[in-house]
């Protein structure tokens, strides 16, 4: 195994650096925070992403996609990470299209993936209900309860990343009678705009989008099932471990970045008649936080690989993918505070770029379970 990116995936992340660099860079997110813009992303941009083929990474080839890998996608996750870029990326081309492609039917690939490849279909996933994210152990008390031919649903659903903004919903709801069993979960495709769905934007201390959904007796047909009614969790933690990957590659992103604007302002910042990164002791922490990043890196590119391998068999690569979100969340909060503790006072002030980074990285490790979530699961996964 190769932990190293190959030529054409560098390829990739550059140029989506260089793209995010000129026309997404912190300022940008700094100016929709700031004019508390509605969508909370940039349209244009969005459409300039599309346009660049970014979007349709993992969409198959046959729908108008670049038929691509989550390597490929956390290659792109990577450099948002290093932007903070707050576009609906990780929701509809990552967990979205990885849905749709790998357990959608024929009607729902031919429905959704083409515009999705193009930028002009957003899709959301709600899973979470309480204040963190505990698929296993926390009721899905969104119930699925028959109507006819079709279902009608009830409950809510929380932090669903840029769920207000989606044009569909992929919505986990309880079909079952046992509430403690994962069996009897079923995935909807919802229209965001079905009747009796009431949606509350929630913006998070990061200045990126989240919302609130209520569900109240809201119908939908049968045919909008993603695999079999009371089938849907091992086709939901398969895809929870993608969103996961995608998450790590963007939390290795802001490290990253951190780190390189650390490292740069330790050989230009004069104290004491001397430049502060000739210190012993700054030069100590500098060099544990690379060999920090660099096991970070390893570890994500390793889960990634894992999920291309096989993507039949998502339990394969399930301690992986946890073992590098854990890793990687912890690491990009570690850099932040790091980031801002090396550039003393300025580091606190909201002018200056890295507390973006420590906000963004502290959500990011919340977002589909933190790093002790990961741990705990690992070792469950592990045998222990």
């Amino acid at each position: 195994m190769t932990l190293v990116l190959n030529q054409e995936q560098q390829m990739l992340r550059d140029s989506a650096l260089q793209f995010l660099q000129e026309k997404a860079p912190v300022a940008q997110l700094r100016a929709l925070r700031d004019s508390r813009d509605g969508n909370g992303y940039s349209r244009t941009l969005w459409r300039a992403f599309a346009d660049m083929g970014f979007t349709g990474v993992l969409v198959p080839e046959a729908y108008g996609g670049l038929g691509l890998g989550q390597t490929e996608a956390g290659a792109i996750m990577e450099a948002i990470g290093r932007t903070l870029c707050a576009v609906p990326f990780l929701s509809s081309a990552v967990l979205g299209a990885t849905l749709l492609a790998r357990h959608g039917s024929e009607a729902h690939k031919a429905r959704y993936l083409p515009p999705l490849a193009r930028g002009e279909q957003l899709i959301a996933l709600a899973v979470d209900e309480g204040a963190r994210h505990r698929p296993q152990r926390q009721r899905q008390r969104m119930r699925a309860r028959r109507d006819g031919d079709g279902y009608r649903l009830n409950g809510a659903k929380a932090f669903v990343v840029d769920g207000h903004v989606a044009d569909t919903l992929v919505v986990a709801a309880r079909s079952g009678q046992d509430e403690d069993s994962l069996d009897g979960i079923t995935l909807f495709l919802v229209d965001a705009k079905a009747q009796g769905l009431g949606r509350e934007r929630t913006v998070t201390v990061d200045a990126h989008n989240a919302a609130r959904l209520v569900f109240e007796d809201v119908r939908v047909e049968a045919d909008a099932v993603i695999g079999t009614p009371g089938g849907g969790w091992p086709i939901l933690d398969g895809l929870l471990d993608v969103g996961r990957a995608a998450l790590a590659a963007e939390l290795l992103g802001m490290a990253d970045e951190v780190f390189e604007r650390t490292q740069g302002y330790l050989k230009e910042r004069r104290q004491f008649g001397r430049i502060i990164g000739e210190f012993q002791a700054l030069q100590h922490r500098a060099a544990e936080l690379y060999c920090e990043i660099e096991v970070t890196r390893a570890l994500v590119l390793a889960a990634q690989q894992a999920l291309d391998r096989d993507p039949a068999d998502a339990a394969g690569a399930a301690a992986l993918v946890s073992a590098a979100k854990a890793r990687a969340g912890a690491g990009a909060t570690r850099a932040a505070q790091e980031g801002v503790q090396m550039h003393g006072g300025i580091g606190m002030t909201d002018e200056f770029e890295v507390g973006f980074f420590m906000k963004r990285a502290r959500v990011a490790e919340e977002l589909l379970g933190d790093a002790r979530f990961h741990a705990d699961r690992w070792a469950r996964l592990s045998g222990y």
